[in-house]
């Protein structure tokens, strides 16, 4: 009798600028599904489970003037520390929290494969 093999739901979430499209655009891991969640948009705190209930959530990070040099947005302190206050409840739930500042886009990938691993959602032979 053939099994199927279990999808994999992670969610990504962070505020604008801290590197989550290009994590989700820089990993292809069979039986993982990586899905951005735009929770730093949304007034409803508990949007990233609502919509997708994730098998694991990952909280990319990055300060205020990194997003400004990131993204070249125009926006204030007070615009991210918004979007920061929207994304509180998913990082309260976060199973992992990668601040992003000093990071290439291969070490996060690297950090978040390696929590995939820990997790077991990933065999040892991912890369």
């Amino acid at each position: 009798m053939k099994t199927e093999k279990q999808t994999w739901i992670v969610g990504i979430v962070g505020p604008c600028a801290s590197g989550k499209s290009t994590l989700i655009s820089g990993l292809r891991v069979d039986s993982v599904q990586f899905r951005h969640i735009a929770q730093e948009h949304s007034y409803v705190p508990d949007m990233w489970q609502r919509l997708i209930h994730p098998h694991a959530l990952i909280f990319l990070d990055a300060s205020y003037s990194l997003t400004c040099l990131r993204g070249q947005l125009n926006w204030t302190e007070a615009e991210y520390a918004e979007q920061h206050r929207r994304l509180s409840h998913a990082r309260e739930h976060t199973d992992c929290y990668i601040l992003t500042n000093e990071l290439s886009p291969e070490e996060v990938q690297n950090q978040v494969l390696d929590f995939l691993r820990k997790k077991g959602i990933i065999g040892a032979e991912c890369q």
